[in-house]
């Protein structure tokens, strides 16, 4: 079973026309953008995103990524993306969940892995304060108000925190 995250969003997209080969598919490499997007909407909502991490001194690439394919998005289809941080201390990890946003069914599975890397070239071997700190305060208004939780169980947040 996958890890659950501490912290999750979802975003939903619907397949562009741009998006799919001649047999109305999306192509596989589109997949990688559905999820930046959830990515992307999952650090805004802990309060440290892009724009932030390199106000800070930091870029973070993606050093690894890793995607399982169930079942073909095609043109107009509604996707559910679901974005949860894994890893936050040493790496940024995030697992993703892609399905038909009407059924539920899975379409894809995956995984990222960022590290921080200052905006001179040197990668970090641990996540930078600004970031950590962030996330730890995020995760402590959770703990505080447990309603205001959307994406995840404020128990699940507790558990995987102090695990």
């Amino acid at each position: 079973m996958r890890t659950r995250g501490v912290l999750g969003t979802d975003i939903e997209v619907q397949v562009p026309f741009f998006d799919v080969d001649s047999m109305d598919v999306v192509w596989h490499g589109h997949y990688v953008k559905y999820l930046e997007m959830a990515r992307c909407a999952l650090l805004d909502e802990i309060g440290h995103n892009y724009v932030q991490m390199k106000a800070a001194g930091y870029v973070w690439p993606v050093i690894d990524l890793q995607l399982r394919y169930v079942r073909a998005a095609r043109f107009g289809q509604r996707l559910r993306v679901r974005a949860e941080l894994i890893e936050w201390h040493n790496r940024l990890k995030l697992h993703y969940l892609l399905s038909d946003a009407q059924t539920g069914e899975r379409v894809t599975r995956a995984s990222t892995i960022q590290v921080a890397v200052t905006t001179a070239g040197e990668m970090q071997l641990l996540s930078p304060r600004v970031f950590t700190d962030i996330v730890e305060r995020r995760l402590a208004t959770l703990d505080a108000d447990p309603l205001s939780l959307s994406t995840a169980t404020a128990d699940d947040a507790a558990r995987t925190r102090h695990a």
